[in-house]
C-alpha cells in the first residue's frame, strides 16, 4: 500500500539512494537562503534530511514563504552532495534531495520560541507551549528514554514471575502521609472520592487473595509542595510480594534496577558505574550524612562531638546552652583547606545565613594547633580530643553545627554537601562523578515525635510491621525506639524507592494504629476493608515502589522532573498549557451539590510608596 506522504522516514536516507525519487514529510526545521538556492532542513521523528530548491523553481516563493515548523510534503529525487559539503554528523549527510513538488500540509505561525535551537526560554513558556517544546531533540531523547526505561522494567518484572494489574483511580481517602485530591461524588452528596496517593491497600489485597507477584506501572497523586524532584501527579513501579523477608525484597528488586541502569547508563554520552553500597540503617545515615537519602559520592562524614563541647574546660558558651537544652554538636571534616583563601570559609558561613543559621563556625588545624573563630574558646586538651574523635591532621578543617538532635542533623547533611560543592576542582574529597551509587537504608522508626505539637505518628508506612511485632509495642517505653520493617532505596542523594513488610496480623495493627493516637473506630472507617481480609488468612507479605520518573531523571542527569515528563504542570501544580486547575460553573457545583467558601481575593496590590 503506498503511503500518501512519504516513502521514507528523515533518517532513512544515504549514498545508496541517489538517484531515486522520493517522498518526505516532516517539520521545517531550518532555513537558509544561499543565493539561487533554498536550503530547508526537513525533521520527523525520526531524523533530518536535507531538501534545496532553486529559485527558478515555480513554487520557489511559496516555499520561501512558509515558516520554520510548517508541516510540508516534499517530492524529488536524491542527489548525492559535493564532498566538500558532506555533513559527517548526520545519518543522512551525504545527501540531499532536489524538490520538485511541495506540498504545505499546516502553516505554523510565529514561533513563542526557537524549536531549532535552546534560546533559554523560561519554563513557564515552555510549559505553555509545551508541544512545541516537546519537539526539541533533547525533549524527544528523554521522553523516549522514559518510554524505553518502562518497557525495561516490565520485561523484567515479567522474566520474575511477576503479574500485571490495574487498579482503582477513585477510591477512599486514607491517612499515608501526604493530602489526598478528592474528588466529589454527584451521586452520594457529601460524599468524596480520593486519587490514590500509592495502591496501598489494594496491592496488599491482592496478596490476601493468593496472587503472589504484583506489579505495576502506577499512577499516584499528592497534593503536597512542589519541588524540583516532586510532581503531584507521578508513576511508580509498584511492587508486592508474598511469603518474603526484607532480604528477599531487596534480592528481588535489586537485579530490576541494576538491570535497567546498566541499560541506560551511557544515555548522556558518559557511562556511569554501577556501585551497590552496604545496607545502612537510618540511625547511620542521620547521624554520618544527615539524611536519609544520602549522596554517597560525598566522601565527606558527620560526627558527634558533643562530648568535646561538654569539657568544663571549654568556655564556648553559645554551643553550651544549647547542649544544656539536649542539644548536640555535629562535625564535618574537610580534608586539606588549609591552603584555601578566607573567602572559601566566607562563603561557606554566607551560605549558613542565608539558610537561616548564625553561621558555619570552624576550626583549621595547622602546625599541631587549632585556628579560626572558635578555636580560643577550646584549649588544646580538648582540641586533641576532637582531631581524635574525627581524625583529623594538620591542614584540615573542621566545621561545625550545635542544634537540638532532629535540627541539627537535617542542617549538618546540608553543610556537608555545601562543603563538598565548595572545594576546589581536583580536590581530593570532591564528589565523585561517573557512577550510580546505590544503598538500601534500613531500620527505620515505626513513629516519630512531632516536635511542635508533641504527638507520635507514624514515620513512614503505616502498614509496616514491628520488628518484633507485638512485643515492641507492648513492652518499649519510648514508641520513637520502635524500628519498623521498612527501608528505602536511595542514589546520588535520592529516594528512589521506599517500602516495607507488611503488618498482615489485624492485632497487630490495631494495636500499632492504637499507639499513634488512631481510635479502633478510625480504622475500621479508613482500613475497614484491609482489616477484615486479614481475619480470613493473610500472607506474610512486603514490597516496594520505585519512582519512575527519578529514576528516569537520573539517567538523564537532569536537575527537574519536568525535564522528563511529557506533559507536566509547573511548580505551583498549574498546566498552562490546558488551563488546569480551573473555575467550574455554577451548574456543575450544582448537581455535585457543592458551594464554594472561598478566601478573600486581593483585588488591589499595595504600591510602593
Amino acid at each position: 500500500m503506498t503511503n500518501l506522504y512519504r516513502t521514507h522516514s528523515c533518517n532513512d536516507l544515504n549514498a545508496k539512494n541517489v538517484g531515486e525519487t522520493v517522498k518526505l514529510s516532516g517539520w521545517i526545521h531550518r532555513k537558509r537562503d544561499h543565493g539561487g538556492l533554498l536550503f530547508i532542513d526537513l525533521r520527523d521523528t525520526k531524523g533530518l534530511t536535507q531538501c534545496v530548491i532553486d529559485t527558478d523553481h515555480p513554487q520557489f516563493k511559496d516555499v520561501e514563504s512558509w515558516r520554520v515548523e510548517s508541516v510540508i510534503t516534499v517530492e524529488g529525487k536524491v542527489i548525492a552532495r559535493s564532498p566538500e559539503t558532506v555533513n559527517s554528523k548526520l545519518p543522512t549527510g551525504e545527501i540531499e534531495v532536489g524538490i520538485e513538488t511541495a506540498t504545505l500540509q499546516s502553516a505554523a505561525q510565529t514561533l513563542p520560541f526557537q524549536v531549532a535551537i535552546d534560546d533559554g526560554a523560561g519554563e513557564d513558556l515552555r510549559l505553555k507551549y509545551r508541544f512545541l517544546d516537546l519537539r526539541r531533540q533533547d525533549m524527544q531523547n528523554k521522553i523516549r528514554l522514559r518510554n524505553r526505561v518502562i518497557s525495561s522494567m516490565r520485561r523484567r518484572m515479567w522474566d520474575k514471575g511477576f503479574e500485571e494489574f490495574q487498579t482503582p483511580i477513585l477510591t477512599a481517602s486514607s491517612p499515608e502521609g501526604a493530602r489526598d485530591y478528592l474528588v466529589p461524588s454527584r451521586l452520594h452528596p457529601g460524599m468524596f472520592y480520593a486519587l490514590p496517593q500509592a495502591p496501598q491497600q489494594f496491592k496488599q489485597l491482592l496478596m490476601v487473595s493468593g496472587y503472589d507477584r504484583y506489579f505495576q506501572i502506577a499512577p499516584c497523586f499528592r497534593d503536597e509542595d512542589g519541588r524540583a524532584d516532586r510532581l503531584a501527579e507521578f508513576y511508580q513501579l509498584d511492587v508486592e510480594m508474598s511469603f518474603v523477608s526484607q532480604q528477599d525484597v531487596f534480592d528481588t528488586m535489586r537485579p530490576v534496577i541494576e538491570g535497567v541502569f546498566e541499560e541506560f547508563n551511557d544515555f548522556t554520552g558518559t557511562a556511569h558505574k554501577i556501585e551497590w553500597m552496604p545496607d545502612l540503617t537510618y540511625a547511620d545515615a542521620m547521624l554520618k550524612y544527615g539524611s536519609d537519602k544520602p549522596d554517597l559520592r560525598n566522601p565527606l562524614e558527620i560526627v558527634d562531638v558533643t562530648s568535646v563541647f561538654e569539657r568544663d574546660d571549654v568556655e564556648f558558651k553559645a554551643f553550651k546552652s544549647i547542649i544544656e537544652k539536649g542539644g548536640v554538636v555535629r562535625a564535618i571534616k574537610a580534608p586539606a583547606v588549609a591552603d584555601q583563601p578566607r573567602s572559601f570559609f566566607d562563603k561557606l558561613n554566607d551560605w549558613a545565613r542565608g539558610e537561616g543559621a548564625f553561621g558555619l563556625g570552624y576550626i583549621m588545624f595547622a602546625e599541631g594547633e587549632g585556628k579560626g573563630p572558635i578555636a580560643k574558646f577550646v584549649p588544646v586538651d580538648a582540641q586533641d580530643e576532637l582531631r581524635n574523635l574525627i581524625s583529623a591532621n594538620d591542614g584540615d578543617a573542621v566545621f561545625f553545627v550545635c542544634d537540638k538532635v532532629s535540627a541539627a542533623e537535617k542542617f549538618a547533611g546540608k553543610a556537608r554537601n555545601a562543603i563538598c560543592d565548595a572545594l576546589p576542582e581536583g580536590h581530593e574529597a570532591q564528589r565523585e562523578t561517573g557512577v550510580f551509587k546505590f544503598c538500601w537504608v534500613v531500620d527505620f522508626p515505626m513513629y516519630e515525635l512531632d516536635e511542635d505539637t508533641g504527638k507520635i505518628d507514624f514515620s513512614h508506612n503505616p502498614f509496616s510491621m514491628p520488628q518484633n511485632g507485638m512485643k515492641d509495642l507492648e513492652n518499649n517505653q519510648n514508641l520513637t525506639d520502635v524500628l519498623a520493617f521498612q527501608y528505602d532505596c536511595v542514589c546520588n542523594g535520592f529516594e528512589l524507592a521506599s517500602g516495607a513488610i507488611r503488618n498482615h496480623k489485624p492485632e497487630i495493627m490495631e494495636k500499632a494504629f492504637g499507639m499513634a493516637g488512631y481510635d479502633k473506630s478510625v480504622l475500621e472507617e479508613k482500613f475497614g476493608g484491609m482489616l477484615s481480609a486479614f481475619k480470613f488468612g493473610a500472607p506474610p507479605h512486603g514490597g516496594c515502589a520505585f519512582g519512575i520518573d527519578r529514576i528516569v531523571m537520573l539517567l538523564a542527569d537532569e536537575p527537574n522532573l519536568r525535564e522528563v515528563y511529557a506533559f507536566v504542570m509547573n511548580g505551583q501544580y498549574q498546566d498552562l498549557m490546558m488551563g488546569a486547575p480551573s473555575k467550574i460553573d455554577e451548574t456543575q457545583l450544582k448537581d455535585l451539590h457543592i458551594k464554594l467558601n472561598l478566601p478573600k481575593e486581593i483585588t488591589k496590590k499595595e504600591q510602593p510608596a
